[in-house]
């Protein structure tokens, strides 16, 4: 007899359906799995085997052959044992029918409880575009499946509960975005209420969390950068419960979501170590996995200490820069992640951290600086669209009394501003500045006369790039969303050329 069930397998976050064939027959007791399973689906067999047994099942010894079609399409994970089990138990007579709209994912447990498994979210969204009506899995997934609607979610704990819902000796209540615990998100410890002085700086970062611009931050050590980086997530706009999606499914996937709610509410902020590797950092490995970047989705990738970090690896950020994507390549396949963050990094301006400062003087020759700042190729530093020079704070200011602003009111004059380039971009699939391509800048950033003279005489002064002149100008509109104005003015585009004025003092040739 050969029965047939539904299942999703996942490459990156784009899903398939896959059809588990069960044929048992008589013959020597034997299993075989095809259909390009890796290791962790041919160690199904023996958590097949116990669960049945452990169930209460009668289990017997026959020859059973296991199809995971399409058999081209490399299958990985443990989430395919419960359809394989319910494969066979509806070949030994214990489940009588099955919904063909319905799709099963679950990892079992050899006393036939039903573990948790990573990816559900995804799956479930995939599942849905695929046409897939009722989804079952396992009941600590709930949660996090129900946040998909239009799909029927039903949580199992063991298959003994599965075969009795299946065969209608009990029912099990469909899941929906009621039960889950959306927690509200509360407002974040660090606040730039804290950083004293420093008002250049904050504007600049203010700028780039509007627009979603890469910053970078250069300045002697004790100035405050790593400080001020820290507290970026506080003025970031709010995550639409969309984006909120998009980055839960990444965690998903990483096995990495919260243990209080299936889903991430705050922009992520990453800062991984300078020793981190390349596949850590972009993602891959055996079984493609999402590195930083892609953790790092619609919030920040902070990266301190940046002439530390291995150059090669560093030099990787340009095409996830770039594109907002990485595209691990396999031989069965590429995988997809999305990777659209804001990229910020401080770093000192030469190896001892003093060059240009008036507190110490800098013991680095001209050779050793040279050698420390071509550490950070031009065509990464073309990709930070804000540079800024942190100084060391002023005793006068450290003990002044004043109440520096709040992230709340800065986060206002965020949201606002984006809140305008959504509604200005709602047709083009784009929900900031940074994101514009030449052809929707040509039609959203109109430019003084005034503006563009001012624009034309920085271009031939500071040597810009197409690259660098096209940024520039996406931070002038910015700059203009922040005040409200339809139209790029001189005076946003002189304080856009303020942010790319370092490349003359630290990176002369």
């Amino acid at each position: 007899m050969l029965s047939k069930v539904n299942s999703i397998a996942l490459r990156g976050l784009e899903g398939y359906l896959i059809e588990v064939q069960v044929d048992i027959s008589s013959g020597i007791p034997c299993w075989e799995i095809v259909g390009l399973p890796d290791i962790s689906v041919k160690e199904a067999k023996e958590r097949v085997k116990s669960a049945i047994k452990k169930s209460k099942f009668e289990y017997q010894s026959r020859t059973i052959v296991l199809n995971l079609a399409p058999a081209d399409l490399r299958k990985e994970g443990t989430y395919f044992d419960l359809p394989i089990a319910i494969g066979i138990l509806i070949n030994m007579g214990y489940i009588t029918a099955i919904d063909p709209d319905t799709a099963f994912i679950g990892e079992l447990s050899l006393d036939g409880s039903i573990n948790k498994v990573n990816g559900v979210l995804p799956i479930c969204i995939e599942a849905k575009k695929l046409g897939i009506k009722k989804i079952i899995i396992p009941e600590e997934n709930v949660e996090e499946g129900a946040l998909v609607s239009e799909i029927e979610i039903i949580g199992i704990n063991s298959i003994t509960q599965l075969v009795n819902y299946m065969n209608g000796a009990i029912k099990l209540r469909t899941r929906n975005r009621k039960c889950v615990r959306i927690q509200k998100d509360t407002a974040l410890e660090l606040d730039f209420a804290d950083v004293k002085g420093q008002e250049n700086i904050k504007r600049a970062l203010e700028v780039a969390a509007a627009g979603n611009h890469n910053c970078l931050l250069i300045g002697s050590p004790g100035s405050g950068k790593t400080m001020m980086a820290k507290r970026i997530p506080s003025i970031l706009p709010d995550l639409t419960f969309e984006e909120a999606l998009e980055i839960s499914k990444i965690y998903s996937i990483s096995g990495k979501l919260p243990k209080d709610g299936p889903i991430i509410l705050n922009r992520q902020y990453r800062a991984p170590h300078y020793t981190i590797t390349p596949i850590a950092l972009i993602g891959g490995g055996k079984n493609p996995q999402p590195g930083e970047v892609s953790l790092a989705h619609n919030g920040i990738l902070f990266l301190d200490e940046l002439p530390q970090f291995n150059k090669s690896t560093i030099d990787l950020l340009r095409g996830p820069l770039e594109d907002g994507i990485v595209t691990i390549n396999r031989m069965n396949g590429s995988v997809v992640y999305p990777c659209n963050f804001m990229f910020v990094v401080a770093m000192n301006p030469c190896p001892c951290g003093y060059f240009g400062s008036k507190e110490k003087e800098c013991t680095c020759s001209e050779k050793e600086i040279s050698r420390y700042m071509k550490k950070i190729s031009g065509p990464l530093l073309d990709r930070i669209d804000i540079q800024v020079e942190v100084s060391t704070v002023e005793y006068d200011k450290l003990q002044s009394k004043k109440k520096e602003e709040k992230s709340s009111c800065i986060k206002e004059r965020v949201n606002k501003a984006r809140k305008i380039q959504i509604e200005r971009y709602k047709e083009f699939g784009i929900s900031s500045n940074s994101a514009l391509t030449p052809n929707l800048m040509e039609k959203f950033c109109r430019l003084s006369s005034d503006a563009e003279h001012l624009l034309q005489m920085a271009f031939k002064r500071l040597g810009l790039s197409a690259r660098a002149y096209t940024r520039l100008i996406k931070v002038a509109r910015t700059i203009a969303d922040l005040e409200n104005s339809q139209n790029i003015e001189s005076k946003h585009i002189a304080e856009a050329v303020q942010y790319r004025s370092l490349d003359r003092k630290y990176w002369k040739n």
